[in-house]
């Protein structure tokens, strides 16, 4: 069974017993219970239910492991030819580590 669940705006299949890395949630604590309702695809073993937009009554219940997890360093790099203009920037995007516990549909 597993789901396809909107989390900040991105969306995510979500099995029991996977991991998920998404966008860093503001107030979430390590080892604290964390449920999204906005499911929009559920599967199970072969019965598909498909959200208008969202699954009444669907949710996936996660635990926070990690609160704040950095991502892979991103260089962004700017140069004008022939100006002499160079600039190299880096970026880490942070990340919460979510453990999935169950799909309740």
């Amino acid at each position: 069974m597993y789901a396809i669940v909107e989390i900040n705006g991105q969306q995510f299949k979500a099995e029991a017993g996977k991991k998920l890395f998404v966008h860093h949630i503001q107030g979430a604590e390590g080892g604290a219970t964390v449920e999204f309702e906005k499911v929009l695809l559920v599967d199970n073993d072969g019965n598909v239910t498909v959200g208008v937009p969202t699954i009444a009554g669907a949710k996936v219940v996660c635990e926070v492991v990690s609160p704040l997890v950095k991502g892979d360093k991103v260089l962004v790099f700017h140069k004008k030819r022939r100006k002499g203009h160079r600039k190299l920037n880096g970026h880490r995007q942070q990340f919460t580590e979510l453990t999935i516990k169950e799909v309740v549909a």
